[in-house]
């Protein structure tokens, strides 16, 4: 019994310990906050902006030593103040709670590289400041460079988190999504208009991407006619873009001749491949891996009925070879995974395209990879599943690169 009791205690001084670093994560990333919108820190917390240049190296020894003293001491003192405050709080309440000391050594060790780093004594920087290329894109549970480089030159108001993504997804600043240039495909449809409104709301710079008359649009929407088969002819157009949403799509019913055959694949699948490669080789700064983004609509026909065969095949094929795309990407690709909206395409949808552009939008600003809007329970359990298997057996019997003949 004694042993048992010995290993539980173990067992919650480890859990205390786990959970006084993400508390102090979450402390450091409140304060960071704080720093851009309550004045007395705000002057501080610049330093750290200046103290950089867009491929995050120094822009002086001086600023940087100051912005350390300035900026980062302060920070990892209240990260310590707040570890302290909660570890004596538990020991004060009759709590055995060892492990949340943890937690203030934990912040400790920043203040004391911070302290360093002030007075010229250490050079090296922290990883998400490492100078030089970007060559991954931004992670999504923990931050890394590409993640943190977003916060100094995508938009400052966003992207606060230091560790864990945990707050950004909370505040919905895990992506911004103002100022940028997003292009959306089927802009003449009932989503297509909804997106396009709901992007300007945020701030976008909206471009229709569309086979239909420009006077379907208002200003400041830029409007592009385009027709599917010509995708290439979108290649200048699509250089200045951050964000391209592939939208447009087709639904034959239950017609399964063979034009129809035809038609539903080279609308929702092939269109959609082409287009998608197209924008993967405007990514030629090493920038755009954290700007760029691509976001594709492929359906909940993906793991349910649509009841209209030849859209559900189509569309399985689309999204199988997005996952497929992502293995090697290089920049996030979102799927847009949504449920019966009233549409052209499906006049019985059950859900406002208006509300589920909101949707979208709210769940992509919260760095959501596969952003699902349906009104189906299943579809929420059952397209993750599909989607990690689907993504593991690709990754395990394919490559990047073609074989090497001996």
């Amino acid at each position: 019994m004694t042993a048992v009791m010995s290993a539980n205690w173990l067992l919650l001084q480890v859990g205390l310990g786990f959970g006084s670093v993400i508390f102090a994560e979450l402390v450091r990333d409140l304060y960071h906050v704080a720093g851009h919108y309550w004045k007395p820190l705000q002057t501080w917390h610049n330093l750290h902006h200046k103290a950089y240049r867009r491929d995050l190296s120094m822009t002086s020894p001086e600023l940087y030593c100051k912005a350390q003293l300035y900026n980062d001491v302060p920070e990892a003192l209240f990260m310590v103040g707040m570890g302290i405050l909660l570890a004596a709080t538990w020991q004060l309440a009759g709590w055995q709670g060892y492990g949340l000391w943890f937690g203030c050594l934990y912040s400790a060790s920043f203040l004391a590289t911070a302290f360093a780093r002030s007075q010229g004594l250490l050079w090296q920087t922290d990883l998400t400041h490492k100078p030089g290329d970007l060559d991954e894109i931004p992670s999504v549970w923990t931050v890394n460079r590409t993640y943190h480089w977003r916060h100094h030159f995508d938009h400052g108001n966003a992207y606060y988190c230091g560790y864990f993504t945990i707050v950004d997804k909370i505040l919905g600043t895990g992506l911004s999504l103002k100022g940028k240039t997003v292009a959306v495909t089927g802009a003449s449809g009932a989503m297509g208009r909804s997106l396009l409104a709901e992007l300007a709301r945020q701030g976008a710079r909206t471009i229709a991407l569309t086979t239909s008359a420009a006077t379907l649009f208002e200003p400041p929407t830029q409007v592009v006619q385009w027709t599917p088969g010509r995708e290439s002819e979108l290649g200048d157009r699509l250089k200045a873009v951050d964000i391209l949403i592939i939208n447009h799509g087709v639904n034959v019913h239950g017609d399964r001749t063979p034009a129809a055959i035809q038609t539903s694949y080279e609308v929702n699948t092939f269109s959609v491949w082409r287009l998608a490669e197209l924008f993967l080789t405007t990514v030629t700064k090493s920038e755009h891996r954290a700007i760029k983004e691509l976001w594709v609509n492929t359906s909940e026909a993906e793991v349910s009925p649509a009841f209209s065969p030849l859209y559900e095949l189509s569309k399985r094929a689309i999204g199988d070879l997005i996952t497929l795309r992502r293995l090697d990407a290089p920049i996030v690709i979102r799927k847009l995974v949504l449920g019966p909206f009233k549409s052209n395409l499906n006049p019985i949808g059950v859900m406002s395209p208006e509300w589920v552009a909101w949707a979208i939008v709210a769940l992509a600003k919260r760095d959501f990879r596969d952003i699902i809007v349906t009104i189906n329970p299943i579809t929420y359990i059952a397209f993750p599943i599909k989607e990690f298997f689907t993504s593991l057996y690709f990754r395990l019997f394919s490559q990047s690169r073609p074989p090497t003949n001996k």
